[in-house]
């Protein structure tokens, strides 16, 4: 068991069950899931955190897989593009997405101490912005919504609010 977010879960059935679906999402998408593409994911995968693009590319260039910065960037722009990867924009990162491919607007909580990040669900159609949206006649397609606070981790650990 691993904690991913600010739970515990079965990480190899978890990584597992990831990287069967973006392997079938690009069969069925006639997509290149290139071994890079594919390694880039595992990596965010294994370590169910954010990584910085330059973190992956220092995986990556251990494993011989590339040194250059284009390589990490070209494959996290293809998986954030095709939903198996989110972009954290507070910690200039990036985390494997909980639901790929799910219709969701994915919301994230950061711990401003250890910066671990746990994704859930937002409902912008509902609420104040949806609210706003509607009376503007916008259609929200798409949200960041990055809230940050304590993980329980920390707060347990008697880390000061």
């Amino acid at each position: 068991m691993k904690q991913v977010g600010f739970a515990q879960h079965d990480h190899d059935a978890c990584i597992a069950r990831a990287m069967a679906s973006a392997e079938a999402y690009c069969a069925d998408n006639q997509l290149r899931f290139t071994p890079t593409r594919r390694r880039v994911l595992e990596i965010l995968l294994e370590e169910h955190r954010a990584l910085g693009a330059y973190e992956v590319l220092e995986r990556l260039k251990q494993e011989g897989r590339g040194s250059q910065p284009p390589v990490a960037y070209r494959c996290l722009d293809f998986l954030v593009t095709h939903g198996f990867v989110h972009r954290i924009e507070r910690l200039n990162a990036f985390i494997a997405c909980l639901q790929p491919h799910a219709n969701h607007f994915p919301a994230f909580l950061i711990c401003r101490v250890c910066d671990s990040v746990a994704e859930t669900t937002s409902s912008p159609s509902k609420g104040l912005l949806g609210s706003a949206a509607k009376a503007a006649g916008f259609v929200i397609e798409q949200t960041v919504v990055e809230a940050v606070g304590i993980c329980p981790d920390c707060r347990d650990s008697g880390v000061p609010s």
